[in-house]
């Protein structure tokens, strides 16, 4: 008697989509995908693929690769190219993540009103957006300028944010027929569940007191509150802000931005030198042993580098506020800055655009950068453990507050 060998190609189908497999499930994905965009190929060209018709108003030429994201996972399609014109399937841009509708609403913005460089013109043939309508793109910034409101605008009620970062990022932008500079003011925290959090964005004409001020008096009336340290570079302006808008918080002068300064003093031989040794004044066990260790290291320059003794030694203490705290958190703090990270990431997608049509642009993308690094940071792993944070609270609660750093309180209401 013969034996069937044969498999029922629908019962082997459904049993791999109960399973959920997901190369099966991927390659389906991107056959439908596939054999959807050819339609529609097909329907621009007015005949179908190597039909030969009278109707015929286009050809196709060729293909180009796009990784598109779904929940099977990344796929990626061949999207079909016209001789004439361009083609992009519009289901395409809408279930992109969010940072990367921002940047395609920006760059065909750009595109739309002539301002863009041949970067950007490189950028949008690229991403197939040439025929993309000006009611396209509004409503795409519509959709994205909502989303990114209600994260700017978003109660901080996960609070108390022990510690704070702050930092500006630098954009060009076209106002008034000119470009210029603008400030993105952006701020950062450790939440009460340990984990990283940003606190809100805002953009400013100038980096001063003035719109550090407002800035940060916006983030306590959404709920900032319990700071007890806050981390930036030296500009007078933010700091100031931070005392008459943060009273009771210390604040400790970056040291990523204090090296490129201090080493400047130096020569570039003698950069690397200079580095390791400020280095190893935020890698000592003990408080005792970090100012110890400061000293040491004036000793160690005053010789050589006098310019560089003096600079150190003028930013004794704000350089040193972390030592007032536990070493777990110094240690976690300096080990893992979660601001120049989140800078790198921001720039990587601003870099793109280059010069912003609008300042709305600048907001529209860095906010739905910010707004998805926040989701992910929420699905990680904690960035602090709550034990340690739990020795920060009882600091407080025992009125163990720092004495060698004060804030100056300069700017009033």
């Amino acid at each position: 008697m013969a034996v069937n060998n044969s498999v029922d190609p629908a019962a082997w189908l459904a049993q791999q989509i109960e399973r959920g497999d997901p190369d099966l499930l991927r390659s389906m994905v991107k056959t439908m995908a596939e054999t959807l965009m050819s339609a529609e190929a097909d329907g621009l060209c007015g005949a179908g693929y190597g039909q030969r018709s009278e109707e015929r108003t286009n050809r196709r030429n060729g293909y180009r690769s796009r990784e598109w994201d779904t929940r099977a996972g990344t796929v990626e399609l061949a999207i079909p190219k016209l001789r004439s014109g361009s083609y992009f399937p519009d289901w395409l841009l809408e279930r992109r993540r969010r940072a990367e509708q921002a940047l395609i609403s920006v760059v065909a913005t750009s595109y739309l009103l002539g301002v863009s460089t041949r970067r950007v013109d490189k950028l949008v043939e690229q991403l197939g957006i040439k025929h993309i309508s000006k009611s396209q793109v509004s409503e795409m910034a519509k959709v994205l300028d909502a989303q990114v409101e209600a994260f700017r605008t978003r109660a901080l009620d996960a609070g108390p944010y022990a510690f704070v970062w702050l930092d500006a990022l630098t954009q060009k932008v076209r106002e008034g027929g000119r470009i210029i500079n603008v400030h993105v003011l952006v701020a950062t925290a450790v939440n009460a569940n340990g984990q990283r959090d940003i606190l809100g964005l805002e953009v400013t004409s100038a980096e001063d007191g003035a719109g550090w001020l407002a800035f940060l008096r916006g983030l306590v009336a959404r709920g900032l509150g319990g700071v007890q340290l806050v981390i930036s570079d030296a500009h007078a302006g933010l700091v100031e802000a931070v005392g008459a808008s943060l009273p009771g918080a210390s604040w400790q002068r970056c040291r990523t931005h204090y090296l490129r300064n201090l080493l400047t003093t130096v020569p570039k031989s003698a950069q690397p030198w200079v580095a390791t040794l400020v280095r190893t004044i935020f890698d000592q066990p003990a408080s005792e042993a970090v100012r110890a260790q400061h000293a040491w290291v004036i000793d160690a320059l005053e010789a050589r580098y006098p310019a560089a003794c003096e600079h150190l030694d003028a930013a004794r203490e704000e350089l040193l506020a972390f030592a007032a705290f536990p070493r777990e958190i110094w240690k976690q703090i300096w080990s893992n800055n979660p601001q120049e990270r989140l800078n790198k990431e921001v720039r990587r997608r601003t870099d793109v655009v280059g010069i912003f049509p609008d300042r709305g642009s600048i907001v529209r993308l860095v906010g739905a950068v910010l707004a998805e690094q926040t989701d992910e940071w929420t699905e990680a792993r904690r960035y602090m453990g709550l034990d340690v944070l739990a020795k920060a609270r009882m600091r407080v609660i025992a009125g163990d507050t720092p004495q060698h750093n004060p804030i100056p309180q300069t700017l009033t209401a």
